[in-house]
């Protein structure tokens, strides 16, 4: 019997790490390896980022023309130091280890932040933001925490999903109006949401469902606190 309980007690143990493991992940903003589009998908591989699926808009960033596709990884141009990565709709965005962004696919509503609204098949660096700890992309729009604390968005702004207190599109990044010390965010289709250090959640954008959680179903371009849980 002794022997026997071995195995059991062996896989105990290391459920326990692996679960208190998570929790201390969940403690601050973790790096995203592997990041899926609507009909794309990208991961970061030694500090490379390499994309396959659906390419009419460039969001595989190997350079390639419009309306193709891959059904294996394409290595994306010019990147060698990536840590992070996160997909939106149809473009993609990549965390670099010196806090820059660069971002390419479609850019209609200028998520990729690069200061233009036209689509990009490489990558183009995200303009006017570094220090960038982590990041998120919604279907059109993305955002990225900086060491700071702060949040800053651009891209689509119909639903207010940037959090600037207005309803207007950026091809810039802009900040989050009233978040400063922020652990970690994370975006939907079309809204955003951030942990602040205190552990309180705010959430900013659409609201139709009650996504944003703060007992209304109206939308907020600026952000509200999560009712109940902190």
């Amino acid at each position: 019997m002794r022997n026997a309980s071995r195995p059991f007690f062996g896989l105990w143990i290391l459920s326990c790490v692996l679960f208190l493991s998570l929790l201390g992940a969940g403690s601050a903003a973790a790096t995203t390896l592997l990041s899926t589009g609507a009909n794309h998908t990208c991961a970061v591989v030694s500090g490379s980022v390499q994309c396959w699926g659906y390419n009419f808009y460039g969001q595989l960033g190997d350079g390639t023309s419009t309306n193709a596709s891959s059904a294996k990884p394409v290595t994306v141009v010019g990147i060698s130091n990536a840590m992070g990565v996160t997909t939106g709709t149809s473009h993609s965005c990549a965390l670099l280890s010196d806090g820059f962004l660069k971002c390419w696919g479609q850019n209609l509503y200028g998520q990729l932040g690069d200061g233009s609204s036209t689509n990009s098949s490489t990558p183009s660096p995200a303009v006017g933001i570094s220090n960038v700890k982590a990041l998120a992309a919604g279907s059109y729009h993305t955002c990225a925490l900086l060491n700071d604390g702060r949040v800053q968005c651009w891209g689509r702004n119909s639903s207010g999903e940037l959090g600037t207190g207005g309803n207007g599109n950026s091809t810039v990044a802009l900040p989050v109006v009233g978040v400063t010390n922020a652990v970690n965010i994370s975006t939907g289709g079309s809204h955003s949401c951030a942990v602040l250090s205190s552990g309180v959640g705010q959430c900013w954008g659409s609201n139709a469902f009650g996504q944003l959680g703060n007992t209304s179903t109206t939308n907020s371009a600026t952000p509200v606190s999560v009712t109940g849980i902190s």
